[in-house]
């Protein structure tokens, strides 16, 4: 149930990722709202440039035509009351009527915090009087008593932590309740995923929210269940088919071979006729080895052979074969070079001897079989980095690039179902590959040097 924790921290990422970018959309939206309102964010500025324009002379106060401008286009009146009378002297001429004409102390105080008869109003001072701005009443909003205890504004920031702690843990809470019915749903779904490879057959309860995902997946079980059924029982018969062939056909082979041998060393007959039997005799060698060799192939593909794996010296097995290889080459055609290096004289590795003398002797007779005008074999063992390979190659005939990849790919040993040599080739390759599989290790194929054919074939090391 690794993905369950996964999905969930997903969700909760999502959910604070959101929270986290509306809460900064809110910021940059409100920061651009204020600086639209720059323009009339000033007013006690402008009232102190009113008090500093407005200028007196014999006939009274006049005001500069371009700050009257300014209060028009701003729908705002203003007053100038005197110091010493307490009197207004001076006034726009969009002055409301209800605004007093005369002021006390208190009402000079009122109107400087707060509204005149409820129009906003702002103060400059002046030499001999107090200029006051008055706004529409739906322009500003002033706080009349900006007073706060010292202790919270001291502790506004923790205050503002808190609320944000709180408010989240709700916002997680309110999320998960939400959820908990499709985190329910979710986990038997996910454990019915994660068995379909396993080939386990899967139920899930048809029920909650992914009530449809959970009949998919019921049905897919079934099909799978269905189908790996089938084709056990298919490869059950056709290992036990190749099994009974190989069987019946050995008897009749032993016996055509046994004649032909005694026709081939019959003094009697004449030497063309010895040379027929000779040509059935190795034919039906030929044929043995591959009846083998399917047999063999079909045991390892369905588990049937057992592995007797123990610690064995790589480079002794491959000696040995390779001596066995030069004893039975009497006439000389396929030398084998052996380039193991001379100071490399144990390579342990964990394998069943008799399988891996099977592969090595498969691919020195592959070298053989596919190099009848003779040829080259090269024969090496080396160990690095805790691996063991063996290389067999030869500078016969080799195999052109479409075969090479042909013999990659091919995941049957029936290469081709007309030109005989591939096909021994191929199973003859598709039964090392086997092996080494069972032996952790693996079987590479390549072109070399010589322009021949190939077969590395590696295996971890032990110590």
């Amino acid at each position: 149930m690794k993905s369950l924790p996964k999905l969930i921290r997903r969700f909760v990422g999502i959910l604070v990722l959101s929270a986290i970018l509306l809460l900064l959309l809110n910021l940059v939206l409100l920061g651009i709202i204020a600086s639209a309102q720059t323009p009339n964010a000033y007013p006690w500025k402008t009232a102190q440039e009113l008090a500093e324009s407005l200028r007196r002379d014999g006939e009274g106060y006049h005001l500069p035509d371009a700050v009257t401008q300014e209060l028009k286009e701003s729908d705002a009146w203003a007053i100038f009351i005197d110091n010493a009378s307490m009197q207004v002297v001076w006034q726009t001429d969009d002055l409301p009527e209800t605004v007093p004409m005369s002021y006390s102390a208190s009402d000079i105080a009122h109107l400087t915090r707060g509204y005149v008869n409820d129009y906003p109003t702002f103060t400059g001072e002046a030499e001999d009087g107090l200029a006051v701005l008055g706004y529409p009443k739906d322009r500003f909003w002033k706080h009349m008593w900006p007073s706060w205890d010292y202790q919270f504004i001291a502790n506004l920031p923790k205050t503002m932590l808190s609320v944000l702690a709180v408010n989240a843990a709700m916002v997680f809470l309110i999320y998960m309740a939400a959820n908990t019915r499709l985190l329910g749903s979710v986990r038997p779904i996910i454990d019915g995923i994660q068995a379909l490879p396993e080939g386990e057959a899967v139920y899930i309860k048809e029920k909650g929210l992914l009530c449809e995902l959970a009949m998919s997946i019921n049905k897919t079980s079934e099909l799978l269940q269905s189908q790996s059924s089938r084709l056990r029982r298919k490869e059950t018969a056709r290992a036990n088919w190749i099994a009974g062939v190989s069987h019946d056909i050995r008897t009749p082979l032993s016996m055509v071979m046994g004649y032909a041998g005694q026709l081939r060393d019959d003094p009697h007959l004449t030497g063309g006729e010895r040379q027929k039997a000779a040509v059935i005799v190795k034919q039906s060698e030929r044929m043995r080895n591959l009846i083998n060799d399917l047999n063999l192939a079909s045991r390892l593909e369905y588990n049937m052979q057992p592995l007797h794996l123990r610690k064995v010296n790589l480079v002794a097995v491959v000696r040995q074969v390779v001596v066995d290889f030069m004893n039975l080459d009497i006439s000389g055609m396929h030398p084998i070079e052996w380039e193991t290096e001379e100071n490399l004289t144990l390579c342990p590795v964990c394998a069943d001897p008799d399988l891996m003398k099977r592969a090595i002797s498969n691919l020195i007779q592959n070298c053989v079989n596919h190099n009848e005008q003779g040829c080259t074999i090269y024969v090496r063992v080396t160990m690095e980095n805790e691996k063991c390979t063996v290389t067999v190659a030869d500078d016969g005939v080799g195999a052109s690039q479409e075969q090479m990849e042909t013999l990659r790919r091919s995941p049957h040993y029936m290469v081709c179902d007309e030109i005989t040599t591939e096909q021994r080739h191929g199973l003859g390759l598709l039964i090392v590959r086997q092996i080494m599989a069972g032996h952790g290790g693996e079987a590479e194929i390549e072109r070399n040097a010589y322009g021949g054919f190939t077969v590395k074939l590696g295996m971890p090391a032990e110590g």
